[in-house]
């Protein structure tokens, strides 16, 4: 089981990718978690599951949905303090 924390930045809102993100992890399978917008104009994604399936979502976020123009992808630590939880078998956008 694995757990990635990332920021990424770039065109990343105002071109779906909070939806791309919620129907990408569904077609990977096996990805819990969450994405969000920052008031930054960055997005957030908090990720855990099986090794393979958080290495392919965090492969995808580095190109993003087809409007999207990703410039920066960052590994913030670990879950810290006042982090929306992650529900089991759900990916969803907050």
């Amino acid at each position: 089981m694995k757990e990635v924390y990332l920021k990424i930045e770039g065109r990343v809102q105002r071109v779906g990718f909070r939806r791309w993100a919620v129907m990408k992890a569904a077609a990977i399978g096996g990805v819990s978690g969450w994405v969000r917008n920052e008031s930054d104009g960055s997005v957030e994604i908090f990720m855990s599951g099986e090794d393979r399936a958080v290495n392919e979502m965090v492969q995808s976020c580095y190109q993003g949905p087809l409007f999207a123009r990703v410039d920066k992808v960052s590994f913030l630590p670990e879950a810290g303090y006042g982090l929306p939880p992650v529900k089991e078998g759900r990916f969803v956008r907050i």
